[in-house]
């Protein structure tokens, strides 16, 4: 009961519990940290086919965009971008540095980086906050998600 408020109070105040996890945990061991991530984008995929499934376009949306997010977030890790530097140093990750970071990626990595993350923002701002995308919509759109997962665990089983 008390862990679970501390996390509620964590959560309400802006801070995101699993990012401070797993910055501390790449400090240690960063092929672990990198795969958490990638089990918890996965596991975000997973639940979205889920809510796809029931006709639930704003939590499918919501869980679209945790997959971009995390992934972005793997792979600003991975590959040591500017903007993980900051986050180190700052200790959360601000949206404006995740587009900054998913385009940098993109010249690295290639356009689906950038398509999976601006796929995933859409869905989270017109899908999730605002409520105006349909199921049909999320259904043609979900494979820039998929994608950015498939491309980016093949990434990591590379490294």
């Amino acid at each position: 009961m008390f862990v679970e408020e501390i996390l509620k109070k964590a959560e309400e105040k802006g801070i995101n519990v699993i990012d401070v996890i797993l910055k501390e945990l790449d400090k240690i061991d960063p092929e672990e940290s990198i795969r958490l991530r990638l089990n918890l984008a996965e596991k975000y995929f997973k639940e979205a086919r889920e809510f796809i499934d029931k006709g639930d376009p704003i939590q499918a949306s919501e869980k679209l965009y945790k997959v971009a997010e995390e992934l972005i977030k793997l792979l600003a890790e991975l590959y040591d971008t500017p903007e993980y530097e900051e986050f180190k140093k700052e200790g959360r990750w601000y949206t404006y540095k995740l587009q900054s970071t998913s385009l940098f990626l993109s010249k690295k990595l290639g356009d689906w980086v950038r398509r999976g993350w601006d796929t995933g923002y859409i869905l989270d701002v017109w899908g999730f906050h605002e409520g105006k995308l349909s199921i049909d919509y999320i259904k043609e759109v979900i494979r820039d998600i998929e994608i950015m997962l498939e491309n980016t665990r093949k990434l990591t089983q590379k490294n």
